[in-house]
């Protein structure tokens, strides 16, 4: 059965040191804002890292909502004996809650905003380029697959390139180094 703790209970597990939060978002919605001192282990590099990961140091798991952070969970009770909690509505409760987050520096911009930005350039491309019609209309089914579907193929493009990457990745059993942060 899968724990999980209100982010006031996080908050004070945290103050109370006896636990390591992880964030399973990837780079660009971590770097937007997360639970201070969070670890950032994205869901997809998770199995791998489940093997360093302390078994007798209680996890507090995050994302955005709950749902990667209930996956990770999961995944982490068929391969290993670790405590995790999810952290319940995610991030996006901890801000809600008035609660500190750390913010990276220079942050990418949201891979939703990104998204936008990628769609809109493609459809114009497509509509002020006489042979590539075909290209606004691609764009546009694949948008209504993304809204039906709940998973956005450009947006997992986009997370994989460069700027939405750390600069040194994270691990759990290392410091995080992915650059400056600065509290809010």
């Amino acid at each position: 059965m899968i724990s999980t703790c209100t982010p006031v209970q996080a908050k004070q597990m945290l103050a109370e040191g006896n636990c390591l939060a992880i964030d399973v978002r990837e780079y660009a919605e971590y770097a937007s804002g997360h639970v201070p001192g969070a670890k950032l282990i994205p869901l997809g590099q998770f199995r791998d890292q489940i093997n360093s990961i302390d078994p007798n140091l209680p996890l507090l798991l995050a994302c955005k909502g709950g749902k990667r952070a209930t996956q990770a969970a999961q995944l982490l009770e068929q391969k290993s004996n670790v405590n995790a909690f999810v952290i319940e509505g995610g991030t996006d409760a901890w801000i809600a809650a008035g609660l500190p987050v750390e913010r990276e520096a220079k942050a990418p911009w949201a891979l939703e905003r990104q998204v936008r930005l990628a769609a809109g350039m493609l459809v114009l491309i497509g509509l002020f380029i006489p042979p590539w019609p075909w290209l606004s209309a691609f764009v546009g089914a694949g948008l209504v697959f993304a809204a039906v579907s709940n998973t956005c193929g450009m947006g997992l493009l986009l997370s994989k390139l460069p700027w939405n990457r750390p600069a040194v990745s994270c691990s759990v059993d290392s410091p995080c180094n992915c650059g400056e942060r600065k509290s809010s």
